[in-house]
């Protein structure tokens, strides 16, 4: 039995389809940005918060700007400055020195020497900044007298009272100092310890004495994990020896007070304290860069553009 329809020719059922559109080229297709709206709403809202700041410190009179820019130079504030800055240079080239011999007693293979080195760090930082100055301040009470010679005998090199040695400048500068060593002594162990063992061992490998391994190898490595919070920490100091006016050493910020005490004029004061804080960071902000910078050429192959470079660029593209 023969059916009555016949078969449809090959390729019938597919002759209702559209033909196939042709595959786009690479490069005909349109590229479309992403969209961030978010982002120019929160641009947005910060513009505003900022404009509202700058017009509350511009038109508010209370701020007393004129006040501010009479002292920000006068004697007593650029004498008090020198005071506090040469409080930090002192204090942090002592506790860098010293932090770096603790940090190699810590590291030492003698138990008595990591031991000590432990538990000065250890004392160091658990005892608060102010509690220390004021315990050396008052040190005096303990040893009227400060002599070096040969203990058991009557020769003596070196006497004198201990107030005429532990003044306010001295107690200011023991008590920074000793601190600031037992922060940098872990900054700079750290650092060391950041370095690869397999630096070592290869170097000893090539017969390269200890001392040199150490100078030459370990320590120019173990300086790019030192210095980002080393220079952390010679900032904090910086604002660290505003603790100093419980001692009634001229430093900025006692002077500060000693100044809106007897004029009444606190916050314009308290702005002029703040902004040579502020300078004083912003400096040390720069020199941190571009020491960085300067040991991040053993790191990388090409050093990233300094600001000045970034601004000369973008000015040369403008043109």
């Amino acid at each position: 039995m023969t059916s009555s329809s016949t078969a449809a020719p090959a390729g019938a059922e597919q002759s209702d389809r559209p033909p196939a559109e042709p595959a786009r080229r690479p490069d005909a297709l349109t590229v479309v940005p992403a969209r961030n709206p978010w982002r120019w709403v929160g641009t947005a809202l910060v513009a505003v918060v900022l404009v509202g700041i700058g017009w509350s410190l511009f038109t508010n009179p209370r701020w007393q700007w004129d006040v501010v820019a009479e002292w920000l130079t006068a004697e007593s504030v650029i004498n008090a400055l020198g005071n506090t800055l040469l409080l930090t240079a002192i204090a942090a080239v002592g506790g860098f020195v010293l932090g770096f011999f603790l940090a190699l007693m810590r590291m030492s293979s003698s138990g008595l020497l990591s031991s000590v080195a432990w538990f000065y760090i250890w004392i160091f930082r658990s005892v608060p900044l102010l509690v220390q100055l004021l315990l050396w301040y008052n040190v005096g009470y303990l040893y009227e007298v400060i002599s070096v010679g040969i203990p058991g005998t009557d020769v003596t090199f070196f006497q004198a009272p201990t107030t005429d040695i532990v003044n306010k400048f001295g107690a200011a500068v023991l008590g920074l100092t000793l601190h600031q060593a037992a922060y940098s002594a872990e900054i700079i162990r750290g650092g060391i310890l950041a370095v690869d063992q397999g630096q070592q061992e290869a170097a000893a490998s090539l017969g390269i004495p200890r001392w040199r391994r150490s100078t030459h190898i370990v320590l120019p490595q173990a300086l790019r994990s030192i210095l980002p919070p080393a220079f952390n920490e010679i900032i904090s100091l910086v604002k660290g020896t505003s603790v100093v006016y419980v001692l009634a050493y001229n430093e900025l910020f006692y002077t500060i007070q000693v100044i809106y005490a007897r004029t009444n004029e606190v916050i314009p004061m308290l702005l002029v304290a703040t902004l040579w804080y502020v300078i004083i960071t912003t400096v040390l902000n720069i020199i941190q860069y571009y020491v960085e910078r300067h040991f991040a050429r053993g790191a990388v192959r090409t050093l990233p553009p300094t600001p000045l470079q970034r601004l000369r660029s973008r000015i040369g593209g403008a043109r």
